[in-house]
């Protein structure tokens, strides 16, 4: 590679610059996605660590160097353990990207399916029903109770929870991807009690209670109307029809 720069002893090519430019943008992504969290403080200075061991091994400190390597090893492991939120976060927020998303097309299809089937049986049966899918928002502040599932989403699995002699019936299952993480979580009521005349009940009030602090969607099935009703951004869309409600899911989730 033809060296652009030399300084010293350390000659730089176009190829290094490239890589460093490359590297900052990818930092600097990570903590736009990270500035309003405490793993920001742990980035920083994993960050110092990492140009402090690419100084050492530059100028041949070889005892420092390795030092520094052990040290970067235990910090980075502790970060991923302590902050596992908010690498969730970035992680999700990478599978919004376009190329990934193409990917990730069929198991979302899928996951939708299999909720939809479900819910057009409740419906039917009036079986009330709190659906919450997840999203960038990482939601077990805002979420009191939950008992682990961690089971690939299924009509059948939906249906057996909700079912009225089921013990994890009262409360909503959280749905991350094609997993259902967790069934009887208990969510935050809103102040609304009415919306279009028509009083709210609990499971409406805890929809639009979680909307309206975080950015899930969460599909409602009445047990006195059948109704299908969709919550987001602190909005209920009341009683959408069985035939238009997989396509404003599909649209909604991706």
């Amino acid at each position: 590679m033809i060296e652009i720069l030399k300084i010293g002893f350390i000659s730089i090519s176009l190829l290094d610059i490239i890589d460093f430019a490359l590297l900052f943008v990818f930092f600097f992504w990570l903590y736009k996605l990270l500035k309003d969290t405490v793993a920001v403080q742990i980035l920083f200075v994993l960050v110092i660590l990492i140009l402090l061991t690419f100084i050492s091994e530059l100028i041949s400190l070889r005892a420092i160097n390795w030092l520094l390597k052990a040290v970067m090893s235990v910090w980075l492991l502790a970060f991923i353990i302590l902050f596992q939120p908010e690498l969730r976060r970035v992680l999700l927020r990478l599978s919004n990207l376009p190329i990934l998303r193409f990917f990730l097309r069929t198991n979302l299809t899928q996951t939708i399916d299999e909720v939809i089937s479900a819910v057009k049986e409740m419906s039917e049966n009036h079986i009330g029903g709190l659906i919450i899918f997840m999203r960038s928002q990482n939601l077990e502040m805002n979420i009191d109770t939950g008992v682990p599932i961690g089971a690939q989403v299924s009509r059948d699995l939906i249906l057996s929870i909700f079912n009225p002699k089921s013990p994890l019936h009262d409360g909503a299952i959280l749905i991350d991807g094609s997993t259902i993480l967790y069934a009887k979580c208990i969510l935050p009521l809103s102040t609304v009690t009415k919306l279009d005349g028509r009083l709210l009940g609990t499971r409406h009030r805890a929809a639009l209670g979680l909307t309206e602090q975080t950015d899930a969607l969460v599909l409602v099935v009445s047990e006195e109307t059948g109704w299908i009703s969709l919550a987001e951004s602190g909005h209920l869309l009341f009683n959408i029809s069985k035939n238009k409600i997989e396509g404003i899911l599909s649209e909604k989730l991706s």
